[in-house]
């Protein structure tokens, strides 16, 4: 299946300023398969799995030099294969079992330019954490699930991608294309982005398949615990792991998890599932100026899984619902809805930095108000409200332009059709990619 991954990895092997690339993810988004992908385009692929093939470690041991020609002697003489630069792709897989893979990075940038080298792991950002990344030495990519450009371009649906990305916001789409794209919105909701459960979908369209492999990949998850959690830790992390979807679209609050839980036993926890990738953190900005970071609450905050296919799997949620009732599919379902948006808008920003999502929310008694997103565009805030259904006010967008004067515009993602009003574009589920202005890079990707 053709990611959008795949453009990026094309461009950085042309780079002529080209580092080694960090390729950071959670277990199963697909970056071995990326990686693999990309070997097929030189004259010699070699991967090293360190989880696979531990021994290989001793050639990075703290007592070896990270000599770069020393390193590609003692692999090719291990593996039987030859590494040669220009020639080669060399993939350091699971590196995080091998945190010294990390460091010696630095000296293949700095002594071995030509060597075309990528290093990844599911757990990769606990070995950074350890070791430190060689900063100005290396590249960093962010792979999240399939986004649903991405599941369309599983199907071949080029013609359909290409409509959603060159759409005018102020023209209504024709209704019978508009509807077919929300019957195809409405299967990716019901799966997800998971690279696996998108190909069993696509290849047999058996939805309890799909939801045994979204299963094995829970526990896949669940078994990880272990590797970066300590023994008195697991506990916390299983607790927040199962009930935090509980509090989908709120504000996250360690009171409300159950058990007779500690937040200062709680907060190390969840701050390991956000290293695992597992969960991402949607912090509250003030909306006061850019960079968003700058005006964040440390404190507050809404969480979501990293795929709204396992979030419902998680929640024990029927997923024959979006193919049985269709008329209704949408209504209430406003939380998961919300958070099939910030996947979205994840894959669509700029992946070679571990994007951080933002929401906006006023206390100011007698005049609440809430926005699900608030992002950048252009050097401009831009202020996201998402609706499950065509129904629903849009109060606290309409507060938040008439006190945000430099905003030129505000979003709505709703199964409403394309519209311009009073500031507000409207844009269906589907066209979160034209919305936030990805449109260049998609057409790249899929022509």
């Amino acid at each position: 299946m053709q990611r959008i991954i795949d453009m990026h990895l094309a461009s950085w092997v042309k780079s002529s300023i080209r580092k080694p690339l960090l390729l950071r993810g959670a277990r199963q988004v697909g970056k071995t398969f990326a990686v693999r992908t990309l070997g097929l385009s030189f004259e010699s692929y070699v991967e090293i799995n360190f989880e696979a093939s531990p021994h290989l470690k001793k050639i990075f041991s703290e007592d070896s030099d990270l000599d770069p020609l020393r390193i590609i002697r003692d692999l090719s003489i291990a593996l039987g294969k030859e590494i040669i630069p220009g020639k080669t792709l060399l993939f350091f897989d699971e590196s995080q079992v091998a945190p010294r893979v990390i460091i010696a990075l630095r000296y293949f940038y700095e002594e071995l330019p030509s060597l075309h080298v990528i290093a990844a792991g599911s757990l990769l950002d606990f070995a950074i954490e350890k070791v430190g990344v060689p900063v100005g030495r290396v590249e960093f990519y962010h792979l999240y699930p399939m986004s649903f450009l991405e599941f369309l371009k599983a199907q071949n649906a080029n013609l359909i991608i290409e409509a959603i990305l060159t759409h005018d916001v102020n023209v209504p789409e024709s209704e019978v294309i508009h509807h077919k794209i929300l019957g195809l919105l409405r299967e990716y909701l019901a799966i997800g982005g998971m690279p696996e459960v998108v190909q069993s979908w696509i290849q047999h369209k058996d939805p309890l398949l799909v939801g045994k492999i979204q299963q094995n990949i829970i526990h896949s998850y669940r078994q990880d615990f272990g590797k970066y959690a300590k023994d008195h830790q697991i506990q916390y992390v299983e607790n927040i792991f199962e009930s935090t979807l509980c509090q989908l679209g709120k504000k996250f609050k360690f009171s409300e998890l159950p058990g007779e839980y500690r937040k200062r036993e709680l907060v190390p926890a969840l701050d390991l599932l956000v290293k695992a990738g597992v969960i991402h953190k949607i912090y509250q900005s003030n909306g006061q100026g850019i960079p968003l970071g700058a005006t964040k609450s440390m404190d507050k905050f809404k969480l979501m899984l990293l795929d709204i296919g396992l979030s419902q799997t998680l929640l024990g949620l029927n997923l024959a619902d979006w193919f049985l009732d269709r008329d209704t599919a949408f209504v209430n379902k406003g939380a998961l809805i919300e958070a099939f948006v910030g996947q979205e808008l994840l894959v669509y920003k700029n992946t070679y930095f571990d994007s951080t999502l933002y929401y906006w929310q006023r206390d100011v008694k007698g005049s609440e108000a809430e926005l699900d997103y608030l992002i950048q565009l252009q050097g401009k805030l831009i202020p996201i409200e998402v609706k499950s259904s065509k129904n629903g006010h849009l109060k606290s967008m309409h507060i938040f332009l008439e006190s945000h004067h430099d905003t030129p515009y505000g979003i709505r993602f709703s199964t409403h059709n394309y519209s311009v009003h009073n500031k507000i574009m409207s844009y269906p589920l589907y066209a979160i990619a034209l919305g936030v202005q990805w449109k260049w890079n998609a057409l790249a990707s899929v022509r």
